[in-house]
């Protein structure tokens, strides 16, 4: 009888991991087709804006009547949602992540400096970043954890608790 429950038990843990690996694909589908929808809204607007922007010679003008200078872009975001996730390496920070990555290194990164192990589960992580704490966003906290487990941004010493890697950066 008990052969019979832990054949079960296996068959039904068999199931659960497939249909885990499973979610974590469509989550990485939606993931990209999320990206590539916002690209194109963002090619969008910058069509719009620039069809809508004012012609000709008068944008080279400063509002006193002098020539404008030059003026020196900004910082850019190293990454934009959706880009892939680069491998932990030295001199690498944690502005190259997607927001979303960089937000759960963020909060680890903090969480370790607090004190403690630093050591969260997905349901916590998806809490404090203010998630709702269902199936669905957990396991989409629980793809990118892995995502940056497998780059080594972050460490599982125990399996479902994510923690800051030791790694060149620390998880800077």
């Amino acid at each position: 009888m008990v052969g019979l429950l832990e054949e079960r038990e296996l068959a039904a843990r068999q199931r659960v991991e497939s249909l885990r690996e499973e979610a974590d694909r469509i989550l990485a589908e939606l993931a990209d087709a999320e990206t590539d929808w916002e690209r194109w809204v963002i090619a969008r607007e910058r069509v719009d804006q620039v069809l809508s922007g004012p012609r000709g010679q008068e944008d080279l003008t400063a509002p006193e009547g002098k020539p404008s200078e030059p003026v020196a872009p900004g910082p850019a975001r190293a990454a934009v949602a959706g880009s892939v996730v680069p491998v932990q390496r030295e001199g690498l920070d944690v502005t190259a992540l997607a927001p979303d990555y960089e937000r759960i290194v963020r909060l680890l990164a903090d969480r370790q400096r607090s004190g403690g192990d630093g050591a969260m589960g997905c349901q916590e992580i998806a809490a404090v970043l203010g998630l709702e704490v269902v199936p669905a966003k957990v396991e989409g906290v629980r793809s990118k954890a892995k995502r940056l487990v497998e780059r080594g941004w972050l460490a599982e010493e125990v399996p479902g608790r994510f923690s800051i890697a030791a790694g060149p950066g620390g998880g800077s």
